[in-house]
């Protein structure tokens, strides 16, 4: 029974410290519990990215540009108070009317009174009201004001698709990362159990001790490759907490959401969906506006204003005298020297150029969209490939250790075999970073990022 119990533990001792059992453990060590989603990474990025924080300022700053133009159309109310001392005989004779203090006695000095005054002061206190009544160029005005904030609006949509997209990107690069850390610690364990062999078949007589050598410098290689493997995770931590508006690293826990080929157009799909061609299609019809704008000028403007006055020789805001001025005007430009007309003409050239721009801007789009569906096709096919490779590697690896177990091959094979299987495993990792950058990119540029990664 004892000799059992001994069996049992030796047995679990070897289990434990057994490379298949390392990796397990390897892998729990790599891949931790808790961090960020990317979706919980994009969501962190769109309220807290210093370059979307800075456009929602200007895109506030733009709706202003509404409120403006809205008071163009709404009445004007001033108040004025003014001092004024003169000895001008025209003035003279007004204000003394004005502030009610002309008398007969004025009359009996004149005309040497009315040529040669003494110096009179007047306070003026006035509350003006203008009120426009037709002003076509107001209208016009603010409906191009409504247009560019709508444009803008979108370009502030795409924008946060672009930094989600740049979310998306350093996210997978810091999985690759990881999973680069993950093989290179793989290595690590693979070249230390053929170090241990190594060192038993030379304590057996079985083996050289320069199979020793190297494979102990096999280890060290690996072991300089960790370095620079943890290096790369940490810069790219970090480089997502930039995006997230940080200036720390960020944890992530991997998870992402599964991302496919759909069998839909992405081409029509995009020009429907994508806020920049919004933003432009919203450009095009300001352009429009713009020569409304301009013919603008062939109508007349007509406003009405009032204005209520109280003048004193005293004090301010007192009222000798009052009155009131009521009235409205119209002006009509009828020729200003074919200035409108060329106006409207030129509006009419910027009109065609952002059509242009329009057009062309959709054309790049289907470009973008052709060279991403390339793109996944050739990163999926690369994936099946080096999984492919992996395996075949993985094999080759295994019969080669076994030949050297049985001294039937040297240890270079043993090497070589592990520098491929090496690759393979890099390899793997990059293929399928590069696989979902792909199907990401396609999102991306059909205008559906937010749907694919379930971003509300």
């Amino acid at each position: 029974m004892l000799k059992m119990r001994n069996f049992l533990l030796l047995l679990t001792f070897l289990l434990l410290t057994s490379p298949v059992f390392a990796q397990k453990n390897l892998e729990q060590e790599i891949k931790p519990v808790g961090g960020l989603s990317l979706q919980d990474a994009i969501n962190c990025a769109l309220q807290n990215n210093n370059e979307l924080k800075a456009l929602k300022n200007s895109l506030s700053a733009q709706q202003r540009e509404i409120g403006i133009a809205k008071s163009n159309l709404m009445p004007h109310l001033k108040f004025d108070e003014i001092f004024l001392s003169t000895n001008n005989p025209a003035l003279d004779f007004a204000l003394r009317i004005n502030q009610r203090r002309f008398t007969s006695g004025d009359l009996d000095n004149a005309p040497g009174s009315f040529n040669k005054p003494d110096t009179i002061n007047n306070f003026l206190t006035a509350i003006t009201l203008e009120q426009p009544i037709y002003y076509r160029k107001s209208f016009v005005g603010l409906d191009m004001a409504k247009k560019e904030y709508s444009g803008q609006t979108y370009e502030f949509f795409r924008k946060q698709e672009e930094v989600a997209f740049n979310v998306s990107k350093t996210y997978l690069s810091a999985m690759t990362a990881q999973e680069y850390v993950f093989v290179a610690q793989k290595t690590i364990v693979d070249s230390k159990e053929h170090l241990r062999i190594a060192r038993v078949r030379f304590k057996t007589g079985l083996g050289l001790y320069s199979d020793v050598l190297r494979t102990s410098t096999a280890v060290t290689e690996a072991e300089q490759n960790i370095v620079s493997a943890n290096k790369n995770l940490s810069l790219a931590k970090r480089a997502l907490g930039l995006l997230l508006g940080q200036q720390t690293s960020v944890i992530i826990n991997s998870i992402v959401p599964q991302l496919s080929l759909k069998n839909i157009d992405y081409t029509n799909t995009a020009i429907a969906s994508r806020n920049d061609v919004k933003a432009l299609e919203a450009k095009v019809e300001n352009a429009k506006n713009n020569v409304k704008f301009a013919e603008a000028d062939y109508f007349p403007t007509v406003a009405g204003f009032g204005s209520y006055q109280l003048y004193d020789h005293r004090a301010p805001f007192a009222a000798e005298g009052h009155n009131y001025i009521a009235g409205a005007t119209m002006h009509w430009d009828v020729f200003n020297g074919f200035k409108t007309k060329n106006e409207k003409l030129q509006a009419k050239d910027r009109v065609a150029e952002a059509q242009e721009y329009l057009a062309g801007f959709k054309n790049q789009i289907a470009y973008k969209i052709y060279e991403s569906c390339q793109n996944v096709e050739e990163a999926q096919k690369n994936l099946e490939l080096a999984n492919s490779a992996l395996k075949t590697a993985e094999e080759g690896k295994r019969l080669v250790l076994k030949r050297w177990e049985n001294a039937l091959s040297p240890m270079v094979d043993l090497l070589d075999a592990q520098v491929n299987l090496d690759k393979a495993r890099a390899a793997v990792v990059k293929t399928t970073n590069d696989y979902k950058v792909a199907l990401i990119s396609l999102s991306y540029e059909s205008g559906i990022l937010f749907k694919d990664l379930g971003i509300e």
